[in-house]
């Protein structure tokens, strides 16, 4: 508001402003205050550069992540598909950006359940980023991370985990040991052999990709938390319903202390931390953390998201004393942004 009185509603030297705050929330989990950010950058671009300006373009796509996260998945849609035609325009159909309005639609697809369309537009991006970069650039593995998470939607479990390690492979090669996304593609491969039922394997890969996370991050990051998060779960799947709940008390505690109170990571480990509860037999405990999960998410998702309908769904099969096995349901699912 500050920059508005000094520079103008319309200048545009609050784009540049407005895109880091609006990027700056997303990461937060404060998807409505993003959308605000993102909304009002790209009414000063198209009032200053015009609707098919490259910044029109790179705002255009920030805004259908921020609709992804959101489970608005039309609106996503319609800004990923702007964000293409702008690119092709302004630079022809081979270009980095192309490539990257490719990749944010087979995303986008994929979550509608638009499986095929998903992996067209996927193996188109990931043929151009090939040619552009090479195989082995981190661009591809990007892809590739995205195409696994299709493949996970589809049920094909193993073929998910066979190109998480190819992701893997390719980050290990160009980045080295230590780095963010050789830990994200650990976690994303740990949680795919966890869904296999292949529990041993998981738990080697998480607690390798864990380790990377607290030597680059020794203060405590968010990505600790999906570590420990998934950990648990792997835990709760063998049984060690004790080790589970601790390691879910681990990750909710450096959620709320990272990201706040109300963000969706919070309420998705508060819902594993209700299944354990109530396979341990302690109901009113469960009950309670899944009322405040799903208020959490309402805050954070919005009322018509797919994960509050899914929390929603276990909370009835756990009134109705259904007690299976932990639900995976939302690995995969909110590990998207990270790539």
């Amino acid at each position: 508001e500050k920059d508005q009185g000094r520079l103008g509603r319309n200048s545009p030297a609050l784009v540049d402003r407005l895109r880091k705050l609006g990027g700056l929330f997303y990461y937060q989990d404060r998807l409505g205050e993003a959308e605000e950010k993102f909304l009002e950058a790209l009414r000063i671009t198209h009032l200053v550069e015009g609707e098919e300006s490259e910044n029109a373009g790179v705002v255009s796509s920030n805004l259908g992540s921020v609709y992804q996260d959101q489970g608005k998945m039309d609106d996503a849609l319609r800004m990923q598909k702007r964000a293409l035609r702008v690119y092709r325009r302004v630079h022809g159909d081979e270009h980095p950006n192309v490539a990257q309005a490719l990749t944010d639609m087979g995303s986008v697809l994929g979550q509608k359940g638009m499986s095929d369309r998903a992996m067209a537009k996927l193996d188109e991006a990931h043929g151009m980023f090939s040619r552009l970069h090479g195989k082995h650039h981190e661009k591809v593995a990007m892809v590739l991370a995205i195409m696994a998470m299709v493949l996970k939607q589809q049920g094909k479990d193993a073929e998910a985990a066979a190109m998480e390690e190819k992701v893997l492979g390719i980050r290990r090669r160009t980045l080295g040991s230590d780095d963010d996304r050789v830990a994200r593609a650990l976690l994303n491969l740990g949680g795919s052999y966890a869904k296999q039922g292949m529990n041993v394997e998981a738990l080697v890969r998480l607690e390798e990709g864990l380790g990377i996370v607290r030597r680059i991050h020794p203060e405590g990051n968010v990505m600790e938390g999906k570590f420990l998060e998934t950990i648990g779960l792997v835990y709760s799947a063998q049984g060690k319903l004790e080790d589970a709940l601790a390691m879910l008390k681990k990750a909710h505690r450096i959620f709320r202390k990272t990201l706040g109170p109300d963000c969706a990571d919070v309420g998705r480990v508060l819902l594993s931390t209700a299944d354990v509860l109530m396979r341990q037999g302690k109901d009113k405990d469960s009950v309670e953390r899944f009322e405040e999960a799903i208020a959490i998410l309402r805050r954070a998702l919005g009322d018509e998201h797919t994960e509050v309908a899914e929390a929603e769904r276990r909370n009835l099969r756990s009134e109705s004393d259904e007690r299976g096995a932990c639900s995976l349901f939302h690995l995969g699912v909110s590990y998207l942004k990270q790539g």
